[in-house]
């Protein structure tokens, strides 16, 4: 297939299959600027809650159900997110983009009103559906309204506002906290949503697919089951639950049913959720991989560092946020220079491959790390895993687009965003496990029972500072330890990238 027909005027719409959607005119900077709102939309929210929480329990109670109010709006946003990318696919990415920020606005109001904690988790549930449909329509839009050259600069874009969202997700909400109230953490959607609803609502001109196929219920109902099971067990093995308990082994044997039958299902379906086309591709089938394990070695990295900087440094939560701003910066600007690159006409194959080795290179300098280095020397340590991390998501969101047909373009922007998710739950869940036991062994082998009874209570930075020295110096000793497992685990995963990225081929990106 010439780049001419996959990138220009579509074929007729066939049997079981609808005709892409065919921009009018190139999208103006407002318009990007809509879509890229979206985004920060879905991944500030995720974040955003999490410095109100205390506060939230203070009034509504519920304590024990806490990690819902996170867990649930990931879990929906998780499941629904390939869907919402088919049904762009099917019915118009710019309806069900318009759609998806509405309920994502619908859930964000009535979170607000929220009277007990069971509504909130209810309702945050709601906001995720939403959220689902946020991240695969804006990049699916992007997909189909620019060709992937020009793409390569909106998604450089996207690369810094990740991060960027990420880190402020916790300030804006405890800024929000402390001068308004709580609640503010979610209505402070509304205004910004509102503006990418009129931006991308008069904006875009697009001409939607007449779609005469039926949804792939079956598929769709196997894939929510599966990524139910599966985001579960990321949860709960080693926390809730022991890696070998029932409950854990069962969610394992759950999903991998589900997903056998998922398979199955999509092989014989007229428009599946992730049609398996998609996969036949090389480059897209390596991007994916590469996605999934990315995702795994910047959230686990992301997730545990601060352990160290509050427990071991004594920072603040504010001040172990700020302090990884290296990490996010190299992140950002390794995206933002090689989607200027790759637009002006560069090549791209280099990159994921020299950001593995970068990547692995920076997680294993953590294993410098001691009970004594200064907090600006361990911040400056992250730098070189955030720039390699950087030049491996870049590409991969640009391969993805270029290797999927314009019929496609949400089902293959969909399939790429759920597998980052996983990986990285699975990356924090797994490594996690590791942090754990490391921390356990350490601390153990120093203080003996005591040292087990310490760890098996619920710890914060302010109670160690309380404890007797030796006890803390045991304590942060084992952070350390646990630490360390998880730099080693994170190396392993960027080395998996390296060596993966050598698959990919150095395919021209088609026109418009």
């Amino acid at each position: 297939m010439t780049a001419e027909s996959r990138g220009g005027d579509a074929p007729a719409a066939s049997a079981g299959t609808a005709q892409p959607a065919l921009p009018d005119a190139p999208p103006s900077r407002i318009v990007v600027l809509g879509l890229l709102l979206g985004i920060v939309l879905a991944t500030l929210d995720g974040t955003v809650v999490g410095t109100a929480l205390p506060t939230i329990v203070g009034e509504l109670g519920g304590l024990d159900h806490l990690s819902w109010v996170i867990t649930g709006y990931l879990l929906t946003t998780a499941v629904t997110t390939p869907i919402w990318g088919k049904l762009g696919d099917l019915y118009g990415h710019k309806r069900t983009y318009l759609t998806s920020i509405t309920v994502f606005l619908v859930g964000s109001v009535l979170c607000g009103l929220a009277q007990d904690m069971g509504q909130l988790i209810a309702f945050r549930a709601l906001q995720g559906i939403g959220a689902g449909g946020l991240f695969v329509g804006a990049l699916a839009l992007i997909g189909t309204l620019l060709t992937p050259a020009e793409a390569g600069r909106a998604q450089s874009l996207i690369g810094v506002l990740l991060p960027a969202a990420m880190i402020g997700g916790p300030l804006v909400g405890g800024f929000l906290t402390d001068r308004l109230d709580w609640r503010w953490v979610f209505y402070v959607n509304v205004p910004v949503g509102a503006l990418a609803l009129a931006l991308i609502g008069f904006g875009v001109r697009l001409r939607d697919p007449r779609a005469v196929a039926r949804i792939d219920f079956a598929g769709a109902g196997l894939l929510t089951c599966a990524i139910l099971a599966l985001t579960l067990l990321g949860s709960w093995a080693g926390t809730t639950y022991a890696w070998s308990s029932p409950q854990i082994i069962g969610l394992a044997l759950v999903c991998a049913g589900a997903l056998a039958a998922f398979v199955r299902v999509e092989r014989r379906a007229p428009e599946p959720v992730i049609p398996p086309r998609l996969f036949r591709d090389r480059n897209f089938s390596v991007a994916q991989v590469i996605s999934f394990v990315t995702g795994a070695a910047m959230l686990a990295a992301a997730s545990y560092l601060p352990q160290y900087l509050q427990f071991v440094r004594g920072m603040s939560s504010t001040g172990s946020g700020l302090l990884l701003l290296p990490l996010m910066l190299g992140m950002m600007g390794a995206q933002l220079a090689i989607g200027r690159r790759v637009g002006a006409g560069g090549r791209y194959r280099c990159y994921p491959i020299a950001g593995g080795a970068l990547a692995a290179a920076g997680a294993l300098a953590l294993l410098t790390l001691t009970t004594a280095t200064p907090a600006p020397v361990a911040s400056g340590l992250t730098l070189v895993l955030g720039v390699g991390i950087g030049c491996l998501m870049q590409p991969t969101m640009l391969i993805t687009m270029n290797s999927a047909e314009p019929r496609d373009m949400g089902a293959a922007s969909g399939t790429q965003t759920l597998l980052r998710t996983i990986g990285g739950s699975l990356g924090v869940a797994v490594l996690g496990s590791v942090y754990t036991g490391r921390l356990t062994d350490g601390v153990t082998d120093r203080l003996g029972a005591d040292g087990a009874r310490l760890t098996g209570r619920e710890l914060t930075p302010e109670l160690l500072r309380d404890l007797p020295d030796p006890v803390q110096q045991a304590f942060r000793a084992g952070v350390v330890n646990g630490l360390h497992g998880v730099a080693l685990g994170t190396a392993a995963l960027c080395a998996v990238a390296f060596a993966v990225s050598w698959l990919v081929r150095e395919v021209p990106l088609r026109g418009r």
